[in-house]
């Protein structure tokens, strides 16, 4: 099995505080070997691998998943603010991550992609389609509610920019929470850190494209580090409290930071 599918398998059937089920794998009508452990009181005892048990010295038990038909679906920020980066744009990484969630799918699975306002199905041309028109994160998520069934696996590629304090998005976040496996790879701001500028710069919004002259002194540096360090906290406290799975989406590689919040590196 593939080994980012046997980790979403495994991920959609974690059992949250308070009893929840969190969704994400469809039942089948069998069972796949995922792994070896050591005996524990309760296991049943037909399980047990004695080979495995010989060769180690100690009761070893065979962990099998039921075998699944995951419903993968995916949002993919293409915002303006995506197309920046230190060294390449986080568009760039958001491209290799869908990549590899799109890629986890097996022949039985169904793959489905919000972009404009419809959705687009089919492992090949979920990962190839671009958006034509403005993104707007909200009704990408109103649309994922109505259009993805309950159960599905839903990954969300952002920089949460768009993630403001009001109601509205508290509720959807929670919505999909609820009603998916919901996970978002967020990409943070790639000068959260700090900014390199120094003296008087001019400098352009990611989103509107306007530009400005402006004197970046030491005072204006901390100032932007205090506050992009602020925001990329409010933002991921947000996706928390909706029980999301929450991720870093590195510029440098978008498929390793998905293996990463499946706990795969």
């Amino acid at each position: 099995m593939n080994p980012l599918r046997a980790a979403i398998v495994r991920g959609a059937r974690h059992v949250h505080a308070g009893g929840t089920v969190a969704r994400g794998a469809r039942p089948g009508d069998g069972y796949v070997f995922d792994r070896l452990r050591g005996y524990a009181e309760g296991d049943d005892p037909r399980r047990i691998d004695w080979s495995a048990t010989a060769r180690i010295g100690a009761l070893q038990t065979r962990v099998y998943l039921e075998e699944t038909v995951l419903v993968l679906g995916a949002l993919v920020d293409e915002s303006p603010s995506m197309n920046v980066g230190r060294k390449r744009a986080l568009s760039a990484a958001a491209d290799e991550a869908v990549r590899a969630w799109f890629g986890a799918a097996e022949s039985t699975d169904r793959a489905a992609r919000v972009v404009d306002e419809r959705l687009v199905a089919g492992r090949r041309a979920t990962v190839e389609v671009k958006a034509a028109g403005p993104f707007d994160l909200w009704r990408s998520l109103e649309l994922a509610i109505r259009v993805l069934p309950q159960g599905s696996s839903f990954l969300l590629i952002s920089d949460g920019l768009d993630v403001s304090a009001e109601a509205k998005f508290a509720d959807i976040l929670l919505r999909i929470g609820r009603r998916f496996d919901a996970t978002v790879l967020l990409a943070r701001d790639p000068w959260i850190d700090g900014l390199p500028l120094r003296g008087f710069v001019r400098i352009r919004d990611a989103e509107s494209g306007r530009s400005k002259r402006v004197f970046i002194g030491p005072r204006a540096r901390e100032r932007y580090r205090r506050a992009s360090g602020e925001r990329d906290a409010a933002i991921r406290e947000r996706f928390r409290a909706a029980r999301w799975r929450i991720g870093s989406l590195d510029e440098a590689d978008g498929a390793a930071s998905l293996e990463q919040v499946f706990g795969l590196r």
